[in-house]
């Protein structure tokens, strides 16, 4: 009797340990996959956040390719990769948080659809829940993580030729709190908050149902015979079709994000948009007035400015975080990955 008490504490103590564990390493392989996937596509990172932002009466390039060449002309290899640090530094626990999210939301949404439809067992989640689900980790992902985004688009818009006001991450939030107050920290969070909807939520929602109906249909090549479940090639190829389809939605809302995160740098003038009378910066009063003005300005295509180089960066970058996710949970021995 007493040694059943004691397996009894034992398994007891055991259990939230042992979930402790899980969350961590959950969280890892989230952070460990936001690092990878970003660092990757660095350069084609900060060419977006620069077209985004530039001013039209002193543009310096229109495309992709011309803006790469533009930026290893003036600032060398270093430049390319500009503000990839306090971008990593924002993306890691950006990405922990999000996909542990995503796996949270997707088990109690998944519960509460089990009772109401009676079937306990068998029920998955559809796409519409998977929507769900995702925007879910999207917005406490971004939420906690936001302060980070705003000074890493302001470090990564910083160029050889404008002033260099920020220093590093530290020195840019102590900075924009001491001369912009607390709620600069938020600026464009409310696009942000809109546009995560549709774009993380489309993300897992496309991602995971694509692979669904793969592993069911099960066309010529995309199963590994070894394990029964698809390629690295095949989940890289739904990743990338997952990240087409939620960027291109949301992205007159990053647009938009960006620019009123500019807005109270005092020191920016040369490098963010003008008003049409000279190089002075807009100042927008909210999301609503920084569309109106954006396209008064500049016209419905201000809204999609940088979208080439960001389409050519998120297919690979969704894809190799999904990938590098689930490939360091399986390192990691942990059982429930976002596949399963």
């Amino acid at each position: 009797m007493a040694s059943e008490d004691v397996k009894r504490r034992e398994g007891v103590n055991k259990a939230p340990s042992n979930a402790v564990i899980g969350i961590c390493k959950s969280l890892i392989a989230g952070g460990v996959a936001g690092g990878v996937s970003r660092t990757a596509v660095a350069p084609l990172e900060r060419l977006k956040i620069l077209l985004q932002v530039q001013n039209p009466h002193s543009i310096k390039y229109n495309g992709t390719v011309q803006g790469l060449k533009y930026i290893w002309r003036t600032e060398g290899f270093r430049g390319l990769f500009k503000g990839n640090g306090a971008n990593c530094a924002r993306i890691v626990p950006n990405s922990a948080v999000k996909f542990f999210s995503y796996e949270q939301a997707s088990k109690g949404i998944l519960y509460l659809y089990r009772q109401q439809t009676g079937n306990a067992d068998d029920a998955q989640l559809t796409p519409l829940l998977r929507l769900g689900a995702g925007a879910c980790a999207g917005i406490i992902a971004m939420s906690a993580t936001y302060p980070m985004d705003m000074v890493r688009g302001r470090l990564t818009v910083q160029t050889d030729k404008s002033p260099y006001q920020y220093r590093g991450m530290v020195h840019a939030l102590s900075t924009v709190l001491r001369q912009e107050g607390p709620r600069a920290l938020y600026r464009g969070w409310l696009p942000s908050v809109i546009g995560v909807v549709p774009y993380v939520g489309l993300n897992f929602a496309v991602y995971e149902s694509l692979k669904d109906w793969l592993v069911k249909s099960k066309p010529f090549g995309i199963i590994d015979n070894n394990n029964s479940e698809l390629t690295v090639t095949t989940r890289l190829a739904c990743g990338a079709i997952a990240g087409t389809m939620g960027q291109t939605v949301a992205y007159p809302l990053d647009v938009v994000r960006r620019r009123m995160q500019m807005v109270g740098w005092k020191d920016a003038s040369s490098v963010i948009t003008g008003d049409g009378r000279g190089k002075a910066p807009i100042e927008y009063s909210g999301m609503v007035d920084a569309f109106r003005k954006t396209v008064r300005h500049e016209g419905l295509g201000a809204l999609y400015k940088g979208l080439v180089p960001n389409s050519v960066k998120v297919v690979p970058s969704i894809a190799i975080a999904f990938v590098t996710y689930e490939k360091v949970k399986d390192i990691l021995g942990v059982e429930f990955r976002i596949s399963d």
